[in-house]
Protein backbone atom coordinates (compact mmCIF):
# COMPACT_ATOMS: atom_id res chain seq x y z
CA UNK A 1 0.00 0.00 0.00
CA UNK A 2 1.25 3.39 -0.55
CA UNK A 3 -0.27 6.08 1.77
CA UNK A 4 0.56 10.02 0.58
CA UNK A 5 0.64 12.44 3.10
CA UNK A 6 0.29 15.88 1.38
CA UNK A 7 0.43 18.31 4.37
CA UNK A 8 2.48 17.33 6.58
CA UNK A 9 3.62 20.97 7.95
CA UNK A 10 0.21 22.10 9.00
CA UNK A 11 0.22 18.78 11.93
CA UNK A 12 4.04 18.75 12.78
CA UNK A 13 6.90 21.26 12.92
CA UNK A 14 9.23 18.04 13.55
CA UNK A 15 8.36 17.76 17.07
CA UNK A 16 6.00 14.97 16.58
CA UNK A 17 7.31 11.83 14.15
CA UNK A 18 4.71 10.36 10.91
CA UNK A 19 7.08 7.11 11.24
CA UNK A 20 4.33 5.26 12.63
CA UNK A 21 2.50 4.64 9.50
CA UNK A 22 6.05 2.86 8.04
CA UNK A 23 4.38 0.12 9.27
CA UNK A 24 1.02 0.00 7.01
CA UNK A 25 3.17 0.28 3.60
CA UNK A 26 5.26 2.91 1.30
CA UNK A 27 5.01 6.08 3.08
CA UNK A 28 5.38 9.49 1.03
CA UNK A 29 5.72 13.10 2.76
CA UNK A 30 5.28 16.09 1.55
CA UNK A 31 5.43 19.04 3.69
CA UNK A 32 2.87 21.26 1.43
CA UNK A 33 0.97 20.31 -1.50
CA UNK A 34 -0.29 22.65 -4.11
CA UNK A 35 -4.02 22.18 -5.86
CA UNK A 36 -1.70 21.71 -9.15
CA UNK A 37 0.50 19.49 -7.47
CA UNK A 38 -2.14 16.66 -5.89
CA UNK A 39 -3.18 14.84 -9.45
CA UNK A 40 0.60 14.10 -9.72
CA UNK A 41 1.16 13.41 -6.37
CA UNK A 42 -1.44 10.98 -5.74
CA UNK A 43 -2.05 9.36 -9.04
CA UNK A 44 -0.42 5.96 -7.88
CA UNK A 45 -1.58 6.22 -4.07
CA UNK A 46 -3.65 3.79 -2.46
CA UNK A 47 -4.50 5.71 0.63
CA UNK A 48 -3.90 9.95 1.36
CA UNK A 49 -3.62 11.19 4.82
CA UNK A 50 -4.28 15.22 4.81
CA UNK A 51 -5.06 18.02 6.76
CA UNK A 52 -6.76 20.60 4.05
CA UNK A 53 -6.10 19.19 1.18
CA UNK A 54 -8.56 20.15 -1.22
CA UNK A 55 -9.44 16.48 -2.62
CA UNK A 56 -12.12 16.68 -5.33
CA UNK A 57 -13.47 15.26 -8.77
CA UNK A 58 -11.00 17.64 -10.42
CA UNK A 59 -7.75 16.94 -8.34
CA UNK A 60 -8.45 13.48 -7.62
CA UNK A 61 -9.52 12.36 -11.49
CA UNK A 62 -5.94 10.72 -11.99
CA UNK A 63 -6.04 9.06 -8.65
CA UNK A 64 -7.27 5.65 -10.03
CA UNK A 65 -5.82 3.41 -7.12
CA UNK A 66 -7.64 5.32 -4.04
CA UNK A 67 -9.58 3.66 -2.09
CA UNK A 68 -9.00 5.91 1.28
CA UNK A 69 -8.51 9.34 2.87
CA UNK A 70 -7.68 9.75 6.44
CA UNK A 71 -8.10 13.40 7.83
CA UNK A 72 -5.94 14.81 10.59
CA UNK A 73 -9.27 17.12 11.13
CA UNK A 74 -12.52 16.82 12.10
CA UNK A 75 -14.03 19.01 9.57
CA UNK A 76 -14.08 17.55 5.82
CA UNK A 77 -15.46 20.73 3.96
CA UNK A 78 -12.12 20.20 2.02
CA UNK A 79 -13.22 16.67 0.69
CA UNK A 80 -15.60 15.85 -2.14
CA UNK A 81 -17.76 13.48 -0.64
CA UNK A 82 -20.62 12.72 -3.49
CA UNK A 83 -17.38 12.55 -5.54
CA UNK A 84 -15.55 10.00 -3.21
CA UNK A 85 -19.29 7.93 -2.91
CA UNK A 86 -19.29 7.60 -6.84
CA UNK A 87 -15.51 6.37 -6.88
CA UNK A 88 -15.33 3.84 -3.34
CA UNK A 89 -13.28 5.77 -1.78
CA UNK A 90 -13.51 5.88 2.35
CA UNK A 91 -12.76 8.94 3.94
CA UNK A 92 -12.37 8.89 7.40
CA UNK A 93 -12.37 12.02 10.07
CA UNK A 94 -10.94 12.66 13.89
CA UNK A 95 -12.94 13.91 16.28
CA UNK A 96 -13.00 14.68 19.80
CA UNK A 97 -9.27 14.85 19.99
CA UNK A 98 -9.07 18.95 20.97
CA UNK A 99 -12.10 19.43 22.99
CA UNK A 100 -9.88 20.26 26.29
CA UNK A 101 -7.16 22.04 24.35
CA UNK A 102 -9.77 24.46 22.53
CA UNK A 103 -11.63 24.99 25.84
CA UNK A 104 -8.34 25.78 27.63
CA UNK A 105 -7.70 27.89 24.03
CA UNK A 106 -11.14 29.89 24.44
CA UNK A 107 -10.01 30.88 27.73
CA UNK A 108 -7.14 31.76 27.38
CA UNK A 109 -8.80 34.60 24.93
CA UNK A 110 -11.26 34.87 27.63
CA UNK A 111 -9.00 36.37 30.52
CA UNK A 112 -6.76 38.02 27.86
CA UNK A 113 -9.32 40.89 27.62
CA UNK A 114 -10.31 40.39 31.01
CA UNK A 115 -7.30 40.83 33.02
CA UNK A 116 -4.89 41.96 30.42
CA UNK A 117 -1.94 40.20 31.63
CA UNK A 118 -0.38 40.31 27.94
CA UNK A 119 -0.62 44.25 27.94
CA UNK A 120 0.54 44.61 31.70
CA UNK A 121 3.96 42.47 31.10
CA UNK A 122 4.46 44.94 27.90
CA UNK A 123 3.98 47.53 30.30
CA UNK A 124 6.39 46.40 32.53
CA UNK A 125 9.04 45.19 29.96
CA UNK A 126 8.78 48.47 28.56
CA UNK A 127 10.01 50.64 32.03
CA UNK A 128 6.26 51.39 33.75
CA UNK A 129 6.36 49.58 36.52
CA UNK A 130 10.27 51.28 37.30
CA UNK A 131 8.88 54.60 36.87
CA UNK A 132 5.28 53.97 38.61
CA UNK A 133 4.86 56.49 41.68
CA UNK A 134 2.72 53.48 43.23
CA UNK A 135 3.45 49.76 43.83
CA UNK A 136 0.26 48.74 41.78
CA UNK A 137 -0.42 51.16 38.58
CA UNK A 138 -3.54 50.55 37.05
CA UNK A 139 -3.08 51.24 34.11
CA UNK A 140 -5.34 49.19 32.10
CA UNK A 141 -9.26 47.88 32.81
CA UNK A 142 -9.08 44.29 35.10
CA UNK A 143 -12.62 42.99 35.80
CA UNK A 144 -13.21 39.74 37.22
CA UNK A 145 -14.91 36.84 35.77
CA UNK A 146 -16.91 35.64 38.89
CA UNK A 147 -20.67 36.19 38.43
CA UNK A 148 -20.27 37.70 34.90
CA UNK A 149 -22.55 35.59 32.03
CA UNK A 150 -21.24 32.95 29.33
CA UNK A 151 -23.47 32.20 26.38
CA UNK A 152 -22.10 29.08 24.57
CA UNK A 153 -23.60 28.66 21.29
CA UNK A 154 -22.87 25.32 20.06
CA UNK A 155 -23.25 23.11 23.10
CA UNK A 156 -21.14 19.79 21.89
CA UNK A 157 -18.05 18.44 23.71
CA UNK A 158 -16.45 21.64 23.39
CA UNK A 159 -19.03 23.94 24.25
CA UNK A 160 -19.69 21.44 27.36
CA UNK A 161 -16.15 21.53 28.25
CA UNK A 162 -16.09 25.55 28.15
CA UNK A 163 -19.10 25.40 30.16
CA UNK A 164 -17.34 23.31 32.75
CA UNK A 165 -14.50 25.68 33.16
CA UNK A 166 -16.66 29.02 33.23
CA UNK A 167 -18.75 27.33 36.43
CA UNK A 168 -15.35 26.87 38.19
CA UNK A 169 -14.97 30.73 37.44
CA UNK A 170 -18.78 31.10 39.03
CA UNK A 171 -20.00 32.29 36.15
CA UNK A 172 -23.54 32.16 34.79
CA UNK A 173 -24.13 29.70 32.17
CA UNK A 174 -26.50 30.05 29.03
CA UNK A 175 -26.22 27.50 25.71
CA UNK A 176 -28.06 27.19 22.78
CA UNK A 177 -27.91 24.48 20.27
CA UNK A 178 -30.14 22.51 17.91
CA UNK A 179 -29.38 18.88 19.65
CA UNK A 180 -29.14 19.80 23.14
CA UNK A 181 -31.82 20.80 25.74
CA UNK A 182 -30.17 20.21 28.66
CA UNK A 183 -27.50 22.52 30.22
CA UNK A 184 -25.00 21.19 33.09
CA UNK A 185 -24.55 24.00 35.65
CA UNK A 186 -26.54 26.12 33.08
CA UNK A 187 -29.55 26.80 30.85
CA UNK A 188 -30.69 26.14 27.69
CA UNK A 189 -32.29 28.87 25.82
CA UNK A 190 -32.96 30.51 22.17
CA UNK A 191 -30.09 32.36 20.75
CA UNK A 192 -31.98 35.70 20.92
CA UNK A 193 -32.11 35.62 24.35
CA UNK A 194 -28.26 34.10 24.89
CA UNK A 195 -27.00 37.51 23.01
CA UNK A 196 -29.24 39.60 25.30
CA UNK A 197 -28.15 38.05 28.45
CA UNK A 198 -24.46 37.06 27.83
CA UNK A 199 -21.42 39.23 28.70
CA UNK A 200 -19.34 36.92 26.48
CA UNK A 201 -20.59 35.12 23.46
CA UNK A 202 -18.74 31.94 22.30
CA UNK A 203 -19.02 30.04 19.51
CA UNK A 204 -18.38 26.35 19.06
CA UNK A 205 -20.31 25.17 16.97
CA UNK A 206 -19.73 23.53 13.17
CA UNK A 207 -19.67 25.22 9.92
CA UNK A 208 -22.64 24.68 7.56
CA UNK A 209 -25.58 25.96 6.07
CA UNK A 210 -27.06 27.03 9.46
CA UNK A 211 -24.18 28.68 11.04
CA UNK A 212 -22.82 29.73 7.70
CA UNK A 213 -22.38 33.78 8.58
CA UNK A 214 -24.59 33.29 11.60
CA UNK A 215 -23.10 36.69 13.26
CA UNK A 216 -23.52 39.72 11.07
CA UNK A 217 -24.26 43.40 12.20
CA UNK A 218 -27.63 42.23 13.00
CA UNK A 219 -26.50 39.53 15.43
CA UNK A 220 -24.15 41.91 17.15
CA UNK A 221 -26.83 44.61 17.39
CA UNK A 222 -28.72 42.18 19.31
CA UNK A 223 -26.10 41.65 22.15
CA UNK A 224 -25.48 43.27 25.35
CA UNK A 225 -23.35 46.19 24.43
CA UNK A 226 -20.26 46.09 25.58
CA UNK A 227 -20.26 42.18 25.58
CA UNK A 228 -17.10 40.56 24.29
CA UNK A 229 -16.94 37.68 21.77
CA UNK A 230 -15.10 35.17 21.09
CA UNK A 231 -15.20 32.51 17.65
CA UNK A 232 -12.25 29.41 18.01
CA UNK A 233 -15.11 27.09 16.06
CA UNK A 234 -14.98 28.39 12.14
CA UNK A 235 -14.20 31.60 10.41
CA UNK A 236 -17.15 31.28 8.20
CA UNK A 237 -19.66 31.40 10.92
CA UNK A 238 -19.02 35.52 11.01
CA UNK A 239 -19.38 38.51 8.93
CA UNK A 240 -15.51 39.98 9.51
CA UNK A 241 -16.54 43.35 8.37
CA UNK A 242 -19.43 43.59 10.72
CA UNK A 243 -17.57 42.22 13.42
CA UNK A 244 -14.90 44.89 12.65
CA UNK A 245 -17.74 47.47 12.84
CA UNK A 246 -18.89 46.79 15.97
CA UNK A 247 -16.05 46.31 17.75
CA UNK A 248 -14.65 50.02 16.30
CA UNK A 249 -18.48 51.64 17.50
CA UNK A 250 -18.40 50.29 20.99
CA UNK A 251 -21.02 47.79 20.48
CA UNK A 252 -18.87 45.17 21.45
CA UNK A 253 -15.53 45.55 23.78
CA UNK A 254 -13.78 43.30 22.21
CA UNK A 255 -13.09 40.18 20.90
CA UNK A 256 -11.13 37.18 20.50
CA UNK A 257 -10.55 35.59 17.28
CA UNK A 258 -9.28 32.26 16.56
CA UNK A 259 -10.16 31.58 13.37
CA UNK A 260 -10.52 33.76 9.51
CA UNK A 261 -13.00 32.98 6.28
CA UNK A 262 -9.36 32.64 4.56
CA UNK A 263 -6.53 31.40 5.85
CA UNK A 264 -3.28 31.69 6.15
CA UNK A 265 -4.71 36.03 6.63
CA UNK A 266 -5.44 37.89 4.10
CA UNK A 267 -2.78 40.80 3.54
CA UNK A 268 -5.83 43.05 3.80
CA UNK A 269 -7.61 41.37 6.64
CA UNK A 270 -10.61 43.93 8.09
CA UNK A 271 -9.83 42.53 11.51
CA UNK A 272 -5.83 43.25 11.40
CA UNK A 273 -5.05 46.23 13.47
CA UNK A 274 -8.86 46.80 14.98
CA UNK A 275 -8.81 47.99 18.80
CA UNK A 276 -9.69 44.80 21.38
CA UNK A 277 -9.50 42.35 18.57
CA UNK A 278 -7.27 39.39 19.82
CA UNK A 279 -6.45 37.24 16.81
CA UNK A 280 -4.55 33.99 17.07
CA UNK A 281 -3.45 32.14 14.24
CA UNK A 282 -6.22 29.04 14.07
CA UNK A 283 -4.16 26.98 16.84
CA UNK A 284 -6.30 26.58 19.58
CA UNK A 285 -6.67 22.89 18.67
CA UNK A 286 -2.55 22.59 18.20
CA UNK A 287 -1.54 21.83 20.95
CA UNK A 288 1.55 18.97 21.76
CA UNK A 289 -0.45 16.49 23.75
CA UNK A 290 -3.71 17.02 21.43
CA UNK A 291 -1.64 16.43 18.12
CA UNK A 292 -0.10 13.17 19.95
CA UNK A 293 -4.12 12.13 20.42
CA UNK A 294 -4.59 13.02 16.78
CA UNK A 295 -2.06 10.96 15.76
CA UNK A 296 -3.37 8.08 17.17
CA UNK A 297 -6.80 8.61 16.25
CA UNK A 298 -5.51 8.80 12.27
CA UNK A 299 -3.28 5.63 13.06
CA UNK A 300 -6.72 3.79 14.59
CA UNK A 301 -8.88 5.11 11.57
CA UNK A 302 -6.16 3.87 8.76
CA UNK A 303 -5.69 0.46 10.81
CA UNK A 304 -9.44 -0.14 11.35
CA UNK A 305 -9.87 0.86 6.98
CA UNK A 306 -7.26 -2.06 6.46
CA UNK A 307 -8.67 -4.45 8.55
CA UNK A 308 -11.75 -4.34 6.76
CA UNK A 309 -13.94 -2.72 9.38
CA UNK A 310 -13.84 1.12 8.80
CA UNK A 311 -14.08 3.79 11.96
CA UNK A 312 -15.27 7.45 11.88
CA UNK A 313 -16.29 7.37 8.47
CA UNK A 314 -17.79 9.90 7.16
CA UNK A 315 -18.83 9.01 3.52
CA UNK A 316 -22.07 7.72 2.33
CA UNK A 317 -22.75 5.25 -0.34
CA UNK A 318 -26.71 4.72 -1.61
CA UNK A 319 -27.52 6.26 1.67
CA UNK A 320 -25.85 3.79 3.67
CA UNK A 321 -22.60 4.69 5.95
CA UNK A 322 -19.83 2.57 4.45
Amino acid sequence: MKIVITDAQTITKGDISLDFLKKYGEVVIYPLTSKEEISERLKDADAVICNKTPLNRETLAGAEKLKYIGLFATGYNNIDIDYCNEKGITVCNAGSYSTNAVAQHTFALILEHFTQVGKYNDFVQQGGWKNSPTFSPFVFDINELWGKTIGIVGYGSIGKAVGRIAHAFGMNILAHSRNFKEVENGKFCSLDQLLQNSDIVTVHCPLNKDSEKMFTKETFNKMKKGAFFVNTSRGGVLCEEDLKEALESGQLSGAGIDVLETEPMKHDCCLLGVKNCIITPHIAWAHYETRIRLMEIVEHNLKSFINGTPTNVVTFISGVQK
